[in-house]
Order: C-alpha cells, then sequence, then structure tokens
C-alpha cells in the first residue's frame, strides 16, 4: 500500500517513519525545501529518541521517502495522512488555516478514490469540514472518504508509543475506509492492541478529552502538593497511596513546575473554546489552565524563599525543554521560569542535554553551560526544572564545591531532603 503523509514536523515524522517500519510505502510531503533536503540526507530536525535510526533504516531500504510535490505524492497514495499544524489563536481556539490549505491540495490533485486521514488535533467538525472543502476544490468529481484518526505520542518516547499503542482509534462512516485503515495498523494486532471504531465526531472529542484530563490530574497533584507543603504531608506518599486505587492509576501524579509542551496547554485551550461555542462553561477545564499558572508562579516565590532576594544573584537551570528526552521548549516551565528570574534582575546558567539551540533562539541573554557542573559553578543557587536521567546521578558533592552558595530548588523532587541536606545543601521541593 502507498500513503503519503502532509506534514513532516513531529507527528508527521514519526507516524511516516513507523508505517515505514511495518512495510508500507510512505512519502512524506513538506513545502519547506530546506527541510526536505535536509530528511533526504537522513538528518532529523528534531530530538527524539530512535526516530533518526528509525528514517536513516527505511529511506536506505527505499519504503520512505521525502519530497514537496504534494500532486505526485496524492496521485500515487491510497490513504493520505494530514499532520500539519494547527496552532491556537489568541483565544484559544485552533487556527485550521493549514489543515485547509492541504484540503485544498489534496482535491486539485486526486485521481481516484482516497481515504483522507487527519492525524493533526482538530476540533469536533473539522471532518465535515474537510469534506465540504474537497467537494468545493476537486477538479473531477471522484469518491473520497474522511476519517479521524488521532494520535497520542508522548515526546520522548513517541516512536514506543505508536509501535505499541494503548489504543488505536478510528472514526470513520464508511466499511471500505475502516477495512483500509485496519490494514495499515495491521501489524498491531498482532500485540492485541485495542481498537476504538467510531464516527469521526467522537473520535475527534477523544483526543481532546484524554489531553484535559491528564492535563487535569496534573494541575490536582500540583494543589495537593501545595496543601502537602503547608501541613506537613510528604506528596509523593500521598500520590502513591492514590496511585494504587486502581480507579485512579499512577501516572500523571507528579508534582511539580506545572504542564507545558504543544499538546496539554493548547488542547485545554481548544475544548474551552469548543463548549464555549456551544454554549457551555467548560469549568474544570477553565481551572487547570488557572492551577497551571498560578503553580509556575509559585515556583519564583519558592525561589525567592530560598535565596531571598533575586537581584544580583546568579541562578543555574538544570533542564530547558518542557519534559526529559525532547529538545521542544513550547510553553515549557524552565522559559516562564527564567524570563521572571530575568525580570527580577538575576543572572542567568542554563544547561539542558537538547534544548540549548532552541531556548538561545528565545533567551539569548542566558549563559549556556556545557553540562550541570558549568552551570553550578559560583550560582547562588541551582534550580532543577526537567528530569533528564543526568540530573538524577549527579555528583553533589562536586556541585556543592562548585557552587557559590549551596542552594537547590528541586521542582521536580529527584533528590532525598535528608540525604542533600546532610551533604549540606540548602533545599527546597515541592510538596515535601
Amino acid at each position: 500500500m502507498n500513503i503519503c503523509v502532509v506534514g513532516t514536523g513531529y507527528v508527521g515524522l514519526v507516524t511516516g517513519a513507523c508505517f515505514a517500519e511495518f512495510g508500507v510505502r510512505v512519502t512524506c510531503i513538506d513545502n519547506n525545501t530546506k527541510k526536505v533536503e535536509m530528511l533526504q540526507r537522513g538528518d532529523v530536525p528534531i530530538f527524539e529518541p530512535g526516530l533518526e535510526e528509525k528514517i536513516r533504516k527505511n529511506t536506505k531500504e527505499g519504503r520512505l521517502s521525502f519530497t514537496t510535490d504534494i500532486e505526485e505524492a496524492v496521485k500515487k497514495a491510497l490513504v493520505i495522512f494530514i499532520a500539519v499544524g494547527t496552532p491556537p489563536r489568541r483565544d484559544g481556539s485552533t487556527d485550521l488555516s493549514y489543515i485547509d490549505a492541504v484540503a485544498r491540495s489534496i482535491a486539485e490533485n486526486m485521481n481516484g478514490y482516497k481515504v483522507i486521514v487527519t492525524k493533526s488535533t482538530v476540533p469536533v467538525g473539522t471532518g465535515e469540514r474537510l469534506k465540504r472543502i474537497i467537494h468545493q476544490n476537486q477538479k473531477e468529481k471522484v469518491k473520497f472518504d474522511v476519517v479521524s484518526n488521532p494520535e497520542f505520542l508522548r515526546e520522548g518516547s513517541a516512536i514506543e508509543d505508536f509501535m505499541r499503542p494503548n489504543r488505536v482509534v478510528i472514526g470513520a462512516e464508511s466499511s471500505e475506509a475502516i477495512a483500509i485503515m485496519k490494514d495499515l495498523y495491521s501489524p498491531l494486532y498482532l500485540i492485541e492492541t485495542p481498537f476504538i471504531i467510531t464516527d469521526v465526531a467522537t473520535a475527534e472529542m477523544i483526543k481532546y478529552a484524554s489531553n484535559a484530563f491528564l492535563a487535569t490530574k496534573i494541575s490536582f497533584i500540583n494543589e495537593i502538593a501545595n496543601i502537602c507543603e503547608k501541613v506537613g504531608a510528604d506528596v509523593h506518599q500521598v500520590a502513591k497511596g492514590m496511585g494504587l486505587d486502581r480507579r485512579i492509576g499512577p501516572k500523571f501524579l507528579h508534582p511539580g513546575p506545572g504542564f507545558g509542551g504543544s499538546c496539554f496547554p493548547k488542547d485545554t485551550k481548544a475544548i474551552i473554546q469548543i463548549a464555549n461555542k456551544c454554549g457551555y462553561k467548560f469549568e474544570i477545564a477553565n481551572a487547570v489552565l488557572k492551577i497551571n499558572r498560578k503553580q509556575r508562579e509559585l515556583m519564583i516565590s519558592k525561589i525567592e524563599e530560598a535565596i531571598g532576594e533575586i537581584g544580583g544573584k546568579t541562578i543555574g537551570i538544570l533542564g530547558l525543554s518542557f519534559k526529559p528526552n525532547t529538545d521542544d521548549i513550547r510553553e515549557a516551565p524552565a522559559i516562564f521560569i527564567i524570563k521572571q528570574l530575568l525580570k527580577k534582575g538575576a543572572k542567568v546558567k542554563a544547561y539542558d542535554p537538547a534544548a540549548i539551540e532552541s531556548a538561545r533562539a528565545v533567551l539569548p541573554e542566558v549563559e549556556y553551560g556545557e553540562d550541570a557542573y558549568q552551570t553550578a559553578q559560583g550560582a547562588d543557587a541551582l534550580v532543577l526544572v526537567t528530569e533528564w536521567n543526568q540530573f538524577r546521578i549527579l555528583d553533589l558533592e562536586r556541585i556543592l564545591n562548585l557552587m557559590k552558595n549551596p542552594v537547590m530548588i528541586d521542582l521536580r523532587n529527584v533528590y532525598d531532603p535528608v540525604k542533600i541536606r546532610l551533604l549540606g545543601f540548602k533545599y527546597s521541593c515541592v510538596g515535601r
């Protein structure tokens, strides 16, 4: 089977590489010539463990190719995945201009039956919108089906999430389209992956509901952590006690400086706007965003409590990406924290294993270290913001000797408070 993936961003590249790994012939399309040339050389513009190896392997074996020619790719493909950006507008609603443009291009180049699949996260009703646009722009009237197949890829573990997913959601109205989608995903039947077959609108809603709920769990445990600090409880034990209840589960019960990334903030805002358009106020989702903003501000207060006046102090930041194993700094708590520290007159040094170049583009005034130790040198405080594995095994005695003042603010609760204080650190964390 030939398929094409329109968009070579995070979702598009992972989707294309993994389908090629399944044995499908995949053409990935992008209108950015330099990006396509880069991918043709086997160079990947994003950091995602295992992705570069999969792209190079499948390109070499002839199953994966990259082009700017959407006409040829659409004509050859039976299934066309749309994986372009759906950025938020100022009011939180979703900008579908890229989706619309792709739909028009597909319509103009259709030469037979096609299954057109949205991988991008899109509001409920986008499937119907695509149908209208394609009908209006077809040069010749040919049959097609629109399918919603939302992605549930976690940055840092996206390959594993695609190859061994918790579920595959297929929203379609045509038995032919459903059969083709099941055939595409047939390798997953061997590992007994659950398939949810539903209508398009429900599939679109599943994606938003899932992300809004996970964002809610994070905000909830952050609120519990803040209460724990005031009453003398340990949020780690509270979370463990909660998570062992199978109705709740242990995932996403890790307190910290709030959620970030491209999905949770954007999708929570979007579902609020979807509800607003229906005349319904989504109170929980509104509270989740408010709590997340407040949590970041509380982290600044925590730093001030630990070191006093921030102006004139040198503060080291460990971790810039919104989570480990990615270079993505979109909505990253570290970026918010650094901007606030700079506003208050601090000198900021920072290190991240993957995200320095991304951060440098938005925070050129920061001094970027080669490693955690260079970042700690001469610092009045060291703030651990992103829990990369290498930050879990730091030589703490060396860190202690390098710092001007031995103050550590651990916003991810990586270290044991008792042990680190015995070493001589003034240590603060979240919810303990």
